[in-house]
């Protein structure tokens, strides 16, 4: 018996360092053209550093809960490494930290949690992300001229960055160019449409909206076709989708502040290989934003950037 168990142990073990290792990715959605840049860019990783990469995500961002769920499950099957996108600040906390300490390494990226307990943070400068939006509508008004806030969501710790650092440049560089309302779009379409036709009717004249992510700004310029008011107010928003983009070309958006979600998921998974393989990470990654106007569209550089191969990773 003892001679069957010695060859047993190394067997075992070779099976067990032969399993391929799996990364689960969990971002906030999986509805928006950000999104499913995040999945080609934590795929294009995956294939690149032999990984397998588990994708799944709530319908929609406000659903924290079913994220909590997804993060338990992942926490059950014992994966190698999460990467998450936490959709509420507050409300992830537990989950991230029971990953942790269950041994299972966390990296936080784009939006972030109230927590210490993971390996890396990666994520667009999003307090520099609102000052260059701030910045974009300064120079598209002259200076000065009243804008109204479509907001994201109360507890998301990204879009509140983008939001603070918009009215932090505002305040200290361009006094004139006063916020005569802001309110939260709730990351939904149709609630953005439906607060941004209640600023316009409370505030006639508003003469720039800005919006701090993609659904914010769908809202908006839907709100605005409806008012015939579309191209004639400026719009400035972060984020970016096929429909901005096309709205852009129309003149009808300004500006878009634009991420790099590909580069971020990528960096996320490269973040976890790194540890399964001894290295230690950076602890926070700071990717930057840039300022895209129409102009900008045709660039080969701008074009990979929003516009990255997905079907290359499916």
């Amino acid at each position: 018996m003892r001679r069957r168990t010695l060859i047993w142990l190394p067997l075992a073990a070779a099976c067990k360092r032969s399993r391929k290792r799996r990364i689960a990715v969990i971002p906030k959605a999986v509805s928006h053209l950000f999104w499913v840049s995040v999945e080609t860019g934590a795929r294009a990783a995956g294939k690149d550093f032999g990984v397998e990469i588990l994708w799944n995500g709530p319908a929609l961002e406000s659903d924290f809960p079913r994220q909590i769920q997804i993060v338990d499950s992942m926490i059950a099957q014992r994966v190698d490494g999460i990467a998450i996108a936490a959709a509420e600040r507050q409300a992830l906390v537990a989950s991230i930290e029971r990953a942790h300490q269950a041994g299972i390494p966390v990296t936080i990226f784009d939006s972030g949690a109230d927590t210490e307990q993971y390996l890396s943070f990666i994520a667009t400068d999003n307090v520099l992300a609102g000052k260059l939006a701030a910045r974009k509508m300064a120079s598209l008004l002259g200076g000065k001229g009243k804008v109204a806030m479509i907001l994201h969501a109360p507890g998301s710790f990204s879009t509140m960055d983008r939001e603070r650092g918009f009215k932090q440049a505002r305040d200290t560089e361009f006094p004139e160019m006063a916020i005569v309302a802001e309110q939260f779009g709730m990351s939904d379409r149709a609630k953005a449409r439906d607060v941004t036709e209640n600023i316009l009717s409370a505030n006639p004249g508003v003469d720039a909206i800005f919006c701090s992510t993609e659904p914010s700004a769908t809202g908006a310029l839907l709100a605005l076709e409806a008012r015939g008011l579309a191209g004639k107010v400026k719009v400035v928003s972060v984020d970016s989708s096929e429909n901005l983009v096309e709205l852009m070309k129309q003149d009808k958006i300004h500006a878009l502040v634009a991420q790099d979600p590909f580069g971020m998921a990528y960096k996320a998974v490269e973040s976890l290989v790194s540890k399964l393989e001894g290295r230690t990470p950076p602890r926070r990654v700071d990717m930057e934003p840039r300022v895209i106007v129409k102009a900008d569209l045709e660039s080969p550089e701008v074009i990979r950037l929003l516009q990255p191969d997905i079907a290359k990773y499916r």
